[in-house]
């Protein structure tokens, strides 16, 4: 079983996964600096300066001044507000990503050129053998 597991965890594929969680997580904490102090504060001035995680329902049916106050007070509460910054929030992470996968795929199609000459004529010579078999 021990030898497995280190077969396991010594392919490629597994440890590039590592760092791919590695960097995600790093990544998190740029996005959510993004959102949270360069993409919202302006969207917030934009509306009026609405700030999205102060939308709560009280389930009590009392009104609060905030949802800070709300929570002191033991109510529960439908924070709708907080539930839209993280959906802005997925959607920016979503974009990102999107864009970084699509510059590293335009990378790779032109880092990928022709083979040499002479593996071609290997290729065809091989064949060519196989051919007569």
């Amino acid at each position: 079983m021990w030898e497995e597991f280190k077969s396991f965890i010594s392919r490629g594929s597994v440890i590039d996964l590592a760092v791919g969680i590695i960097v995600g997580a790093a990544f998190t904490g740029i996005v959510n600096s993004l959102v949270n102090d360069l993409i919202m504060p302006p969207i917030g001035y934009l509306m009026g300066g609405i700030d999205f995680s102060s939308y709560f329902l009280a389930l009590n049916g009392e009104h609060y001044a905030n949802l800070k106050a709300a929570q002191d007070a033991g109510a529960a509460t439908v924070n709708y507000g907080v539930f839209i910054n993280v959906v802005i929030r997925f959607f920016i992470v979503a974009g990102a990503v999107f864009l970084l996968v699509k510059q590293v795929n335009r990378f790779r199609t032109k880092a990928v050129s022709a083979p040499p000459r002479q593996e071609v004529l290997l290729e065809e010579i091989r064949d060519l053998l196989k051919a007569r078999n």
